[in-house]
């Protein structure tokens, strides 16, 4: 394989073997998270009648659930696969509560604990790296990757810059590459952020698998070559960068930004509701402890606001906007608030079409399409729909793998699979953006 740059960065997008032996966690804290999953389960339930729906949604309040599909309680209604994580002091209230009405489920996982003792997506497992330097076929932290960042923008800088757009509300920059070959001529632009959402791990995976891609396979690639040519791609690899932090030392499926509130002790606000498009309206909640908390006014959390003025700034030539989450195996466009065809649906929804057709040809894995309201569920003050009310024709929302064998905890050996055919998807829709649309 050919790589890019001076003989000095012959090893292209890797970083040098010194970066291994950086300190990332304290010893033994994030392999067990003090064991609290012990006992917890993972369950899924699809509710045969709305008589059903109200009767697990009355379940899941009282017993304080972590709903991990869909995100909110309130999105629970006949018909719907729902994922849920309960703690072990509840599992047994809810087992006997469903055996006593008769509502069908499944456990997904009998022991939370002992499947992220498995290795599922085990954060400390790091003499699994690759000794010729950076592996991005296993999770990293969330220094690592801002490490990762700053080696690139020193050995690629024809090809990479990278820069920060603001603060997090617990201080930590937050870091965007800029990718592509520098030209005078007006460029369009991509933007792509991952981890909107902490325990989402597979969407910072695959932000640092398509970086790595584009500079390996530049030279290579006609494909890659033309992309990166004609376009810049803005990169955020760790959008949440506290939640996701904290996902990695605290509590593994935590989803929210770490902001404080003023008048409750929970933390956190739901970044993909907290955008200024029908806020806080159906699908968000009003309430600072709920995992879809609207926040107290748009754009409330600093990485929102950062990243809303960044697109607000460079609107004319941005074109296209990507976010990456987990889990579902679907692409979706606007809208997600509401049941309503977008104006230039035909160019939008072929472009889906073939991209999950591409995405479908490496492993033969299914995805599902269309607008997110009615192919996932209703949600208000989603970085998706402000993109495109603010302008930027092109956006969508990946769910990447799986369907809930493994959830939020898609093991390692299957980060290579779903970013390779996540990577012609995204070529895909890269490539309708060049030839057809505006």
């Amino acid at each position: 394989m050919k790589f890019l740059g001076k003989p000095s960065s012959r090893r292209a997008a890797f970083l040098p073997l010194c970066l291994l032996f950086l300190k990332i966690l304290h010893p033994g804290h994030s392999h067990l998270y003090s064991s609290r999953y012990a006992g917890d389960k993972v369950i899924r339930l699809i509710p045969n009648t709305e008589e059903e729906a109200y009767a697990l949604k009355k379940i899941y309040q009282q017993l304080k659930v972590d709903l991990w599909q869909p995100s909110s309680i309130s999105q629970v209604s006949e018909g719907t696969v729902t994922d849920v994580h309960i703690p072990h002091n509840g599992s047994r209230a809810l087992l006997a509560f469903l055996q006593e009405t008769n509502i069908q489920y499944k456990i997904l996982m009998e022991d939370l604990q002992k499947v992220l003792e498995k290795g599922s997506s085990l954060p400390t497992q790091r003499s699994r790296r690759s000794v010729s330097g950076y592996n991005y076929e296993v999770y990293h932290s969330l220094e690592e990757i801002q490490n990762w960042m700053h080696h690139l923008n020193k050995t690629h800088s024809g090809l990479i810059h990278m820069f920060s757009i603001g603060k997090s509300y617990e201080g930590r920059s937050l870091f965007v590459l800029k990718l592509g070959r520098r030209s005078r001529a007006y460029k369009r632009a991509v933007w792509i952020d991952c981890g909107i959402h902490a325990r989402e791990w597979i969407g910072p995976a695959f932000c640092q698998w398509f970086v790595k891609e584009a500079l390996l396979t530049y030279r290579s690639d006609p494909t890659m070559r033309k992309m990166l040519n004609h376009l810049y791609f803005y990169i955020m690899p760790v959008f949440n960068v506290d939640g996701y932090h904290f996902s990695w030392t605290n509590d593994r499926f935590w989803r929210k930004t770490r902001s404080r509130n003023s008048r409750f002790r929970c933390r956190g606000v739901d970044a993909n509701r907290n955008w200024r498009v029908k806020w806080c309206d159906e699908g968000a909640s009003m309430h600072p402890c709920d995992d879809t908390y609207c926040g107290p006014f748009p754009e409330s959390e600093p990485e929102v606001k950062a990243v809303a003025n960044f697109l607000r700034k460079h609107k004319k030539h941005i074109r296209a906007y990507l976010s990456f989450h987990a889990y579902a195996q679907m692409l979706l466009y606007p809208y997600s608030y509401k049941y309503a065809t977008i104006p230039n649906f035909s160019c939008v929804e072929s472009a889906a079409y073939k991209a999950v057709n591409a995405l479908q040809s490496v492993y033969g894995v299914q995805y599902r399409y269309g607008p997110a309201s009615s192919t996932l569920y209703v949600s208000s003050g989603s970085s998706m729909d402000w993109a495109y009310k603010n302008g930027i024709p092109y956006t969508f929302a990946f769910e990447l793998r799986d369907t809930g064998h493994f959830g939020f905890l898609l093991p390692e050996m299957l980060i290579k699979p779903t970013c390779t055919e996540t990577m012609l998807a995204v070529k895909n829709i890269t490539m309708h953006l060049l030839k057809k649309c505006p």
